[in-house]
């Protein structure tokens, strides 16, 4: 279940142990981070960022134009506890998906301790009952089994494989009706 705090912006969201906030360039250091993790290269694809200002430039022209299109996005993770920033989750409006993906990804050190289930819980939640989404799909690489679970955990149903335009992988698809 998420929460809305009346002090926040009512586009953050809060569960028992995490914030939920829109990425904002103040969120560079941890994109530098987690587009540099092992598992974001060779699941998602290098993104040739590799500087801070690189960084700041990947969320204003990857993530904040479709905040601005949509009111919808990437949110950064971070714990109630300390504010530590661990990672991203979110509603993507992909080139070559029909309909709106969810997609997540933490840093190492942060995986496996129910994180991800938490937050996408609540961005699915968001999605269907805010954002007034009829569906949510989500794409996963092939042998990316962890990110399956989750998504098969979260109620989402494997439809297909398919292909990105410009991709060479080919991508499993998941998707989940209201």
């Amino acid at each position: 279940m998420y929460f809305f705090d009346e002090v926040m912006n009512p586009e953050t969201f809060k569960t028992d142990r995490l914030l939920l906030t829109p990425t904002s360039v103040d969120d560079a250091s941890l994109f530098l981070e987690l587009l540099n993790t092992p598992k974001w290269i060779e699941f998602i694809g290098d993104r040739n960022v590799k500087t801070l200002n690189q960084a700041k430039e990947y969320i204003s022209s990857r993530v904040l134009p479709q905040y601005k299109r949509l009111g919808y996005g990437n949110y950064t993770v971070s714990l109630l506890s300390d504010g530590a920033k661990i990672g991203c989750c979110g509603l993507y409006d992909r080139k070559g998906l029909e309909g709106v993906d969810i997609g997540f990804s933490y840093l190492p050190v942060y995986e496996r301790q129910g994180y991800g289930y938490e937050a996408a819980s609540c961005i699915k939640e968001v999605a269907f009952n805010q954002f007034k989404l009829q569906k949510i799909g989500a794409i996963t690489a092939k042998k990316n089994i962890a990110s399956q679970r989750l998504l098969e955990k979260l109620g989402l149903v494997f439809i297909k494989k398919i292909q990105l335009e410009n991709d060479p992988e080919e991508l499993h698809y998941y998707e989940l009706t209201k």
